[in-house]
């Protein structure tokens, strides 16, 4: 009978476990990809060979579009995956309602796990209120594009990493024109520099950390608003598009450094922006603030009813943390690697530079530098609601030229009302 018991421990023991993933199809960045699951295939074939008993899964096909409502009815039926990708709208709201394990206990707990070496923003993308919900898997800063066809015809140098407010404006004055006579303006300064980048650019916050308070009507914020109402008036209430840009009649766009990679290189540069010469620098600065961008981040996380838990973990360290998946974000994806010797060594300078030969901006430390210095969103559950209700009152601010400092002043007493409530 002992016998019997024993031999039957043995077996359970000895049981493979399936461990389910979430997972996409097509770049999580919404660029040409020609294997989106090449990433995870190599790091599942790659674990399993180093932990036999555990066979991971997932449904391919599901796209991007529609994956929030595919995650959230496995949710609802109790069968989500034990481990799965989160996009940005839904982390707030996968944290709230608890379904996200916390990590900090169990990335403090692993000796073989050490946060320093990934980007602390990287870090800190996955935290809702200063607690560890997710870990991305790769990140992409904002950069600004520039059309160095239209600015080499008008005679204009590229402007320095450390540009200006100033700068910009003074560039976008001085390209926005009618070029054919026709009486039109038909070549413009920028498309796309909307109100967050003036805010973060300009130094500011926009809440609490923990969605307490907003500061809309703060002198810097008004400042970022009145800005792009300025650039805004030197297109005549013309509305640039981003047909305008692609044509190559806009100088300057704020884009992720993952459409760069995708688009700078051939084929895809022929495909998308092959009429003029381009390339990437830093956003410009306001009075009060420094070259920054938001960062964006892949991020995943684990299911708080997973039953396997050590070996979702495993497989989550992995993706984010083992250098040769580390490395495979390089070779297969358009994002950047959280881990930050990876993006520095010398198979990343290849990488970069084969991107951009002339490497005019693109290299290892200054895009770690832009990483460094990037902003990450606060997270807490309205954040996505109150940033509608801002878009929507700024856009008419910007359209209708109204008193900004005013319309900044009531539209923070309605943010603020509306977080204060349940």
């Amino acid at each position: 009978m002992l016998v019997m018991i024993a031999f039957q421990g043995y077996q359970m023991i000895k049981q493979p476990i399936t461990l389910e993933i979430g997972v996409f199809a097509g770049s999580y960045w919404d660029v040409p990809i020609q294997d989106s699951n090449r990433f995870f295939d190599e790091a599942i074939v790659e674990f399993e060979k180093i932990h036999p008993r555990v066979k991971i899964t997932y449904r391919s096909g599901t796209l991007k579009r529609n994956y929030s409502e595919w995650l959230s009815q496995k949710i609802i039926r109790g069968n989500e995956p034990d481990l799965f990708c989160i996009l940005p709208r839904d982390f707030n709201t996968l944290v709230s309602i608890g379904i996200l394990k916390e990590l900090d206990e169990i990335m403090m707990n692993d000796p073989q796990f050490d946060a320093s070496k990934m980007y602390v923003n990287a870090i800190k993308s996955g935290q809702f209120q200063r607690q560890q919900y997710a870990l991305p898997s790769e990140i992409a800063p904002a950069l600004m594009f520039v059309n160095k066809t239209l600015l080499t015809r008008e005679g204009i140098p590229i402007p320095k990493g450390d540009w200006t407010w100033n700068d910009f404006y003074d560039i976008c004055n001085r390209v926005t024109k009618d070029t054919n006579g026709d009486g039109k303006i038909d070549q413009f300064g920028t498309f796309g520099f909307g109100w967050q980048d003036a805010v973060y650019t300009n130094g500011q916050r926009l809440f609490e950390a923990d969605g307490s308070r907003a500061y809309f009507d703060s002198p810097g914020v008004v400042e970022a608003v009145e800005f792009l109402m300025k650039l805004d008036d030197l297109n005549l209430n013309y509305k640039v598009t981003s047909n305008d840009f692609d044509a190559g009649k806009v100088a300057f766009r704020p884009f992720l450094f993952s459409t760069y990679k995708a688009y700078k290189p051939y084929p895809y540069r022929v495909k998308k922006y092959g009429q003029f010469e381009w390339e990437c620098i830093k956003l410009p600065r306001g009075p009060k603030g420094n070259n920054v961008s938001e960062l964006h981040s892949l991020l995943m996380g684990i299911s708080s009813r997973t039953k396997h838990e050590k070996e979702a973990w495993e497989f989550l360290k992995f993706l984010v943390y083992k250098e040769s998946t580390q490395t495979n974000v390089l070779k297969y994806s358009y994002g950047i690697p959280v881990l930050r010797y990876i993006t520095e060594s010398e198979f990343g300078e290849k990488v970069f530079s084969a991107v951009s030969p002339e490497e005019t901006f693109i290299n290892k430390s200054l895009l770690s530098e832009v990483i460094e210095q990037s902003i990450v969103t606060p997270k807490f559950q309205k954040y996505e609601e109150a940033v509608m209700m801002a878009d929507k009152e700024i856009f008419q601010v910007v359209s209708m030229e109204k008193d900004a400092g005013k319309a900044l002043e009531d539209l923070n007493k309605e943010i603020n009302n509306f977080l204060k409530n349940n």
